[in-house]
């Protein structure tokens, strides 16, 4: 089968959409299918594109054996909002002029968010005369208004049309959580073709391997309870939590708080965490997906937060099935299906979105007592196990796409046994 794929983020970035999308990839080639992925050159977060690489029309690579099109867009950093607007509308543009140079499909998938890149699959599906399957990873623009970049108005009501629209128009839709069924179902005007495949991690690669001690011993953390944030700083985090905590516990020389990757809200945390004084409090920026067991080896408390808001009672973050499977109990600021999963799997304590009194409560509560943090973090790896395996979610979306593929519009076939007949 012929899978092309639409994605704006792919590695070497390591945000969760790059991530899940190149190992899904790797599987499907490795299963003996032909993927090409289209993507921008790697830029993100901060909008700079990465040694090694041009922001070009049109350049092609081989990664893992999946063929990689890059396509020029305005870069933008990962923060405001109109140039971003624009970085998406530019690859929505670049992707659909790029047509013509894609190679046949059998099936088309494009991933939302962001947005735009979604879209490329109305053009896309019948340019190749193919099915599409459009993935949504976040209900857009749901989350935008969730987290203050827009206000609800004018070109909130379009964009909520254009997403509608974009659901009707999909011969599938892949969710990643239960949550947004109902949301996408409702505009869709039906729940037929609409699946689940959620995030997971590389349970191959995501295995603990002791304390990490020589991250440990790097960071002069020898000793410490450490609370690690690893993921995108953003706005729609509510990461002030975190230095709010550590104020609470500054006195207690046990504890520290970790926070690894990058976004638009760093540089005001960085900030405000010297400003603070806030020695317990270490920002290290983004590292190197290789480095990243090691951090998570070092984490004896996985701290995953959302701002309090409606919109995120359906969001499943991708940072619970790393930290499940690498043994971290979880503290888990975030309502509704996460809450669900983490209280399913027994992988943690769950308190309230943005309550700095409830996260310092939660991380003495685990230092007081390892074998009930350990207890959490074998829970968390063995409902990992059966639930959140990448291999076994790729191939289970794979098995969805080759259905897909499968049926192909009647009229579609027709036209190409006529095509066929006059050829011969």
């Amino acid at each position: 089968m012929r899978i092309l794929f639409f994605s704006h983020y792919y590695e070497p970035e390591v945000n969760a959409p790059a991530s899940r999308t190149a190992e899904h990839c790797r599987a499907w080639v490795a299963a003996g299918h032909d993927v090409t992925v289209v993507t921008s050159a790697p830029n993100h977060p901060q909008g700079q594109v990465y040694p090694g690489y041009r922001n070009r029309w049109f350049q092609t690579e081989t990664i893992a054996g999946v063929r990689v099109v890059r396509i020029w867009t305005l870069l933008a950093a990962n923060e405001g909002f109109a140039r971003r607007i624009f970085n998406y509308l530019s690859y929505l543009t670049s992707a659909i002029v790029a047509l013509p140079r894609l190679p046949k499909a059998d099936v088309v998938v494009s991933t939302s968010p962001q947005f735009f890149c979604g879209l490329v699959g109305l053009f896309a599906g019948p340019y190749k005369r193919a099915p599409w399957a459009l993935e949504i990873r976040d209900l857009w623009p749901e989350s935008i208004v969730a987290v203050g970049a827009m206000r609800k108005g004018r070109a909130i009501r379009f964009l909520e049309w254009l997403e509608g629209f974009a659901y009707r128009r999909a011969d599938a839709v892949v969710s990643l959580t239960r949550s947004f069924v109902p949301h996408i179902a409702e505009r869709r005007g039906t729940a037929k073709g609409v699946v689940v495949f959620s995030n997971a991690a590389d349970l191959g690669a995501f295995v603990r391997s002791g304390d990490g001690g020589a991250v440990r011993r790097a960071l002069s953390l020898e000793g410490k309870f450490i609370g690690a944030y690893v993921g995108t700083h953003g706005m729609a985090h509510g990461l002030t939590t975190i230095l709010d905590a550590a104020e609470i516990l500054k006195d207690d020389p046990r504890f520290a708080f970790l926070m690894v990757g990058d976004g638009a809200e760093r540089p005001r945390l960085e900030e405000a965490r010297a400003k603070r004084g806030l020695a317990n409090v270490l920002i290290l920026g983004q590292r190197p997906k290789s480095e990243m067991p090691g951090v998570w080896s070092a984490t004896d408390a996985s701290l995953i937060l959302l701002k309090r808001s409606d919109a995120f009672k359906k969001v499943l973050p991708s940072k619970m099935m790393e930290a499940m499977a690498m043994r971290c109990p979880i503290i888990l600021g975030v309502e509704g299906e996460a809450r669900d999963v983490l209280e399913e799997a027994n992988a943690g304590i769950a308190i309230p979105p943005e309550d700095a009194s409830a996260l310092a409560a939660a991380m003495r509560s685990l230092a007081d007592d390892p074998k009930r943090a350990a207890a959490y973090g074998g829970a968390g790896r063995a409902y990992a196990d059966a639930h959140f395996d990448r291999a076994e979610v790729a191939a289970r979306y794979l098995r969805f796409l080759e259905d897909v593929a499968a049926r192909r519009p009647i009229r579609e076939a027709r036209r190409d046994a006529a095509t066929r007949s006059a050829a011969e």
